[in-house]
């Protein structure tokens, strides 16, 4: 008789660490791996991180985690995926080679761009994405890349680059390329997502001057994106989960019902109150993103934050 897969690893790539757990069926951590990765600063309101930093961190840690509960991949039933939301990496969809680091959501180089937006579009980009125009969100990082960083507005509209969120990365270094993919909860912080209509906003991304052909498939939070084929030790399992880590906490403290609301305090503090199936619309600033999709059905968020 075939063994039941009794544990699950669950990869959490933060702004500052990357950790991995080994949970088992009754929810209990049996194993955790942590590692730190260094924080870069090119000048005054510019914050970035090595893509393969995030991922050789964040690889090390599920080995070792693995390892540490005296398991290897065969006992594993999936991957879920949690990450730091909004930070934005542009890379070569061939070779994997990122055109420059990662720009961290707490990155304000676009600050200036995203006030002089605001004032003509602030409520275009309300209405359709839920968000406050400004620097923390994707839309504005991806089109500073591309107008600064040599070729790549041209390599983009070819089809030769890769945007992602550190969930579409991780993700694409585990499929070895094969899966090009985010799911609705991380699209939501990217501010060229469609909140109802859950799809890629054509008029945002002619707002922002972002070729549509860079963009990852857009994935619910709950299904098999596909397995492992990278790393020896963990090959073969599946990616069956993402989430961006303040929807996933809402998740994980059992905020299910509408009203449920959750604090987190890590290098941010996040508020995030469940709102059911509908999108509820803050007037005092609050933003409204998507939580989660599972079987089919979305649910919705609003947040506030403290950076």
């Amino acid at each position: 008789m075939k063994q039941k897969k009794e544990y699950i690893l669950a990869l959490d790539q933060g702004t500052t660490s990357s950790r991995a757990l080994v949970i088992d069926h009754e929810s209990v951590v049996v194993s955790m791996a942590q590692r730190e990765f260094q924080q870069v600063f090119p000048q005054s309101g510019h914050v970035e991180h090595d893509p393969f930093e995030i991922w050789e961190s964040q690889w090390e840690t599920a080995v070792e985690a693995l390892e540490s509960a005296g398991l290897n991949a065969a006992d594993i039933a999936a991957v879920g995926i949690t990450n730091q939301r909004e930070t934005t990496l542009i890379w070569d969809r061939q070779t994997g080679e990122p055109v420059c680091n990662a720009i961290v959501w707490q990155d304000r180089r676009t600050s200036g761009f995203c006030d002089d937006i605001r004032k003509t579009h602030g409520e275009l980009i309300r209405r359709h994405t839920g968000l406050e125009t400004d620097a923390y969100f994707s839309a504005s990082k991806i089109r500073w890349i591309l107008q600064n960083i040599k070729h790549a507005y041209e390599r983009a509209k070819n089809g030769d680059l890769c945007f992602g969120t550190v969930d579409t990365w991780l993700v694409w270094k585990l499929t070895e390329g094969k899966s090009h993919i985010t799911d609705v909860s991380n699209a939501s912080r990217t501010m060229l997502f469609d909140i109802e209509s859950l799809t890629w906003d054509s008029e945002l991304l002619a707002l922002f001057d972002v070729p549509g052909a860079i963009l990852p498939e857009v994935k619910s939070s709950s299904e098999i994106y596909g397995e492992i084929s990278s790393i020896p030790a963990l090959n073969g399992i599946p990616i069956a989960g993402i989430a961006g880590d303040q929807q996933a906490a809402l998740f994980g403290q059992l905020c299910l019902r509408p009203g449920d609301t959750k604090n987190t305090y890590g290098t941010g503090c996040f508020m995030l109150q469940n709102t059911g199936e509908e999108p509820a619309y803050s007037e005092n600033r609050l933003l409204t993103t998507v939580a989660w999709q599972l079987n089919g059905k979305t649910s919705y968020a609003l947040e506030g934050s403290v950076f």
